[in-house]
């Protein structure tokens, strides 16, 4: 079930700060995700938590089987606040906070809510020439710069970013200034021509050959440097097509939610 709730402010207690929030993002792929596995029946939750069910044996062995039931219906009872990336005004400060003062504007990891109390290692300051609307890309944008971390890419090299949903534009754009040559690859048209317009190169996947082929022809023959998976699917497709079109000692980064069965000759080769 989902609803909105009215309830009082939360406690702000040393090193949080309270927040009002002006505005907030919503995170399709992750909140859908929260949804669905809150809608699904106890066999789909099995299913999309498989390790869970150990946890679950276990607990059974030590604490028995009532107690276990009741646990787990408490927690799956347990309402789940949605989102985690807010922007507001700091209207109050918990004890040990040094960094900032009330009526600053600051983005956090918070939820869809009015008001809202984070740990304030979890919050940053808002530039004055950043809008509200655009500093609440903010958190889903580092998630992004976090897979480019990794992915370690220097000036030149070409990126193939799979999936390009929110999240793996904005990667796209983070790679563009970081020097490097982009591709992008999905199967919604719609993003296809948004990836078009912020000048990154893409290409839809009618034939995974021939797609295999342009990447090489792209990139000398050699193969792409690094490739980013920011796509959400159960099917581990993706990581299999990120091997192929990967150069040797190439970087593949997992950002989104694929099947990781690896073929071992592609890895290996």
């Amino acid at each position: 079930e989902i609803f909105i709730k009215d309830l009082p402010v939360q406690n702000c207690p040393p090193g949080n700060v309270l927040i009002k929030n002006h505005c907030s993002l919503l995170s399709k792929g992750t909140e859908k995700m929260l949804l669905d596995f809150g809608q699904a029946n106890i066999l789909g939750k099995i299913k999309q938590q498989p390790d869970k069910v150990k946890q679950t044996l276990d607990k059974i062995k030590n604490d028995g089987l009532a107690s276990t039931i009741n646990s787990i219906k408490t927690k799956l009872q347990e309402p789940i606040e949605l989102g985690y990336s807010a922007m507001g005004e700091i209207i109050y400060c918990g004890v040990d906070v040094k960094e900032f003062k009330v009526g600053e504007r600051v983005i956090s990891n918070g939820p869809h809510a009015e008001v809202i109390s984070i740990p304030s290692n979890l919050c940053a300051h808002v530039p004055n020439e950043v809008s509200d609307e655009e500093a609440t890309f903010t958190v889903i944008s580092s998630i992004g710069l976090q897979s480019v971390r990794l992915s370690e890419p220097t000036l030149g090299e070409t990126f193939l970013v799979i999936g390009l949903g929110l999240i793996g534009l904005i990667t796209c754009q983070i790679l563009k200034a970081n020097g490097c040559k982009v591709i992008g690859i999905d199967i919604d048209p719609s993003k296809r021509k948004i990836a078009e317009l912020i000048g990154i190169k893409f290409y839809n996947l009618n034939s995974e050959q021939v797609f295999i082929n342009w990447c090489m022809n792209e990139t000398s023959g050699y193969g792409v440097d690094g490739v980013i998976i920011s796509a959400s699917t159960k099917s581990s497709d993706p990581v299999q097509l990120a091997a192929k079109v990967s150069r040797k000692k190439g970087r593949i980064v997992l950002l989104g939610v694929t099947g990781l069965n690896l073929r071992r000759d592609l890895f290996y080769k």
